[in-house]
C-alpha cells in the first residue's frame, strides 16, 4: 500500500511506485446517478434509489430538484427516495445554479422548457464556455421560449412559457454532444404527445443514448428508433416510478484501476460493473485485451492484469464510443510500444475543459511527443519519464485520474488542484494509494 503525502490542498504529490493489486468496489455511475434522479422526480410514484453516487456533480442534481419542488428523502448512505412530480415540476419560477454537470445542465434545460415556468440557469464559468446551441435550436424549433443571458450559444439561459408545436420532426446535432439528444429523449415524454427526433450528421457517444433508452424503458417510455437517426416516442405515455433502481457502479472510473492493473502487473478487480453492465465504457475492458493486457469478467465485476515489465502493444483508432475512458488510454500510451493515435475525439474539446489540448501539454512535460489535431491526438512515448513531473489538471476529474497513472512508472508526480475529483470521485486518490506499492 502506497501514502499520499501533501500538506498543501493545493496540490497532491503521489510517490513512485510500480505494482498495482487488489480490489474495490467502484462508486455509482455519474450518467446513470443523474438520469435516475431526473427521471425519478418526472414519475408518478416514489422510487428508491441505491447506491447512488455521491460527488459534486449529483449533489447539484439533487438541490435542483429539491428547488423545483421534488421531495428527496434519505435513508443512511446508500438509499435515497425521490418522490416524483407525475410530469410536472411544482415550482414555477427559480434560479438554479448547476455548476459545471453537464448531465445536469443540459436534460433540466428541455425538462424546464417545456414545464411552462419561468426559470434561469447558469454555472461555473466553464459551464458558460461549453456550446448549447444545438439544444436550444432544436427546443426553439417546437416552440419553447429560451434566451440566452450573455453569449450567444452558451449558458447562462432564461427560460419562460412557450406555445409548443409538436406535428413536425425535432431536428438536433448529434455530432457536438449526445447530451441533447439525451435531453430532448427524456424530456419529450412530459408532453404526452406523440413526438419525433431526427440527428442531423453523425451521432458521437452512442452508448450513452442507450443508457438513456435502458433507463427511460425502466420508468415505462418505450422508445421506437431506426438506427441512430430516428427517435419515435409514443403519446400517450408517462413516467412511472419501478419502485426501486440500483445505479451500476462507474465504468468510466473503472478505467483508471483497470489501467493500473496492466501498468502494475495486477490483478486489480473492480466490483460494481461487468458483463450485464449497461455502460458502453466496459468496452474499455476489450480494448486493454487488444493492447495484450489479461482481461477476465464477471456479470458485475472485471479484473486486469499484465506481467510485469510487458509493453503494451501501440494502438491506432477510432475512440468516439468510449470517449471518456479513451483518456486512460491516452496516459497508457506512454506504456507502449511504439506510436498510438486516438481518433474521433472532437468532443474533449468541449468537456471541463478542452481535454484534447490539455492532454497534450501534459503528456510533454513527461517527455512524450504529443500532436494535437481538431479531432485527434497522436502519442509518442518517451524512452524514459521525466522524474518530478508536476500536472496542471485544469479543473478536470478525468485529468486528475489519469495522470495518478504515471506514477506506475516509476516517477514521483504531483497532481495540482486533486480536489476536482470531488466532481465524480471524491475519494479516488484513497482508493488508488490502497493498490499500489
Amino acid at each position: 500500500m502506497s501514502s499520499l503525502a501533501s500538506s498543501n490542498p493545493d496540490f497532491l504529490d503521489l510517490p513512485a511506485v510500480s505494482k498495482a493489486a487488489g480490489s474495490l468496489r467502484l462508486p455509482g455511475s455519474k450518467s446513470i446517478s443523474n438520469r435516475c434522479l431526473l427521471l425519478a422526480g418526472l414519475a408518478k410514484g416514489a422510487t428508491d434509489i441505491f447506491d447512488l453516487l455521491d460527488s459534486d456533480d449529483t449533489r447539484v442534481m439533487l438541490t435542483a430538484l429539491r428547488t423545483l419542488g421534488v421531495t428527496i428523502e434519505t435513508f443512511g448512505r446508500s438509499k435515497i427516495r425521490v418522490t416524483g412530480c407525475a410530469g410536472t415540476f411544482p415550482v414555477k419560477q427559480a434560479d438554479l445554479f448547476l455548476g459545471n454537470a453537464g448531465t445536469a445542465f443540459r436534460p433540466l434545460t428541455a425538462a424546464l422548457a417545456l414545464s411552462q415556468g419561468t426559470y434561469r440557469l447558469s454555472g461555473v464559468p466553464r459551464m458558460h464556455e461549453r456550446p448549447i446551441a444545438d439544444l436550444i435550436d432544436a427546443l426553439r424549433n417546437l416552440g419553447a421560449a429560451v434566451r440566452y443571458l450573455e453569449k450567444e450559444g452558451f449558458p447562462p439561459l432564461a427560460i419562460n412559457p412557450g406555445t409548443l408545436s409538436l406535428g413536425e420532426p425535432i431536428r438536433v446535432r448529434g455530432d457536438v454532444s449526445s447530451q441533447f439528444l439525451t435531453a430532448l429523449l427524456m424530456a419529450l415524454p412530459m408532453t404526452g404527445r406523440k413526438t419525433r427526433i431526427e440527428v442531423i450528421g453523425e451521432l458521437i457517444s452512442k452508448p450513452y443514448i442507450d443508457i438513456t433508452l435502458n433507463l427511460m424503458r425502466r420508468f415505462g417510455i418505450e422508445i421506437e428508433h431506426s438506427g441512430w437517426q430516428h427517435f419515435t416516442i409514443a403519446g400517450d405515455q408517462a413516467y412511472l416510478s419501478p419502485g426501486e433502481i440500483h445505479v451500476e457502479g462507474d465504468a468510466s472510473a473503472a478505467s483508471y484501476f483497470l489501467a493500473a492493473g496492466v501498468i502494475g502487473g495486477g490483478p486489480v478487480r473492480v466490483v460494481g460493473v461487468g458483463r450485464a453492465s449497461i455502460q458502453g465504457d466496459v468496452a474499455f475492458a476489450d480494448t486493454l485485451r487488444a493492447l495484450g493486457a489479461k482481461i477476465d469478467w464477471g456479470n458485475n465485476w472485471i479484473e486486469a492484469g499484465a506481467s510485469l515489465g510487458q509493453k503494451l502493444k501501440a494502438f491506432d483508432g477510432d475512440f468516439n464510443h468510449i470517449p471518456d475512458a479513451a483518456m486512460t488510454l491516452a496516459v497508457l500510451a506512454l506504456f507502449a510500444d511504439g506510436p498510438c493515435v486516438l481518433r474521433n475525439i472532437a468532443s474533449w474539446r468541449v468537456k471541463e475543459t478542452d481535454r484534447i489540448n490539455a492532454m497534450a501539454t501534459e503528456l510533454r512535460k513527461l517527455g512524450a511527443e504529443a500532436e494535437a489535431g481538431a479531432d485527434f491526438l497522436r502519442i509518442t512515448p518517451p524512452g524514459h519519464l521525466n522524474d518530478g513531473v508536476a500536472i496542471d489538471t485544469y479543473d478536470d476529474h478525468r485529468m486528475a485520474m489519469c495522470f495518478s497513472l504515471v506514477s506506475l512508472g516509476q516517477v514521483n508526480i504531483r497532481i495540482n488542484q486533486p480536489d476536482c475529483v470531488a466532481k465524480t470521485f471524491p475519494n479516488y486518490f484513497g482508493e488508488f494509494a490502497k493498490l499500489v506499492r
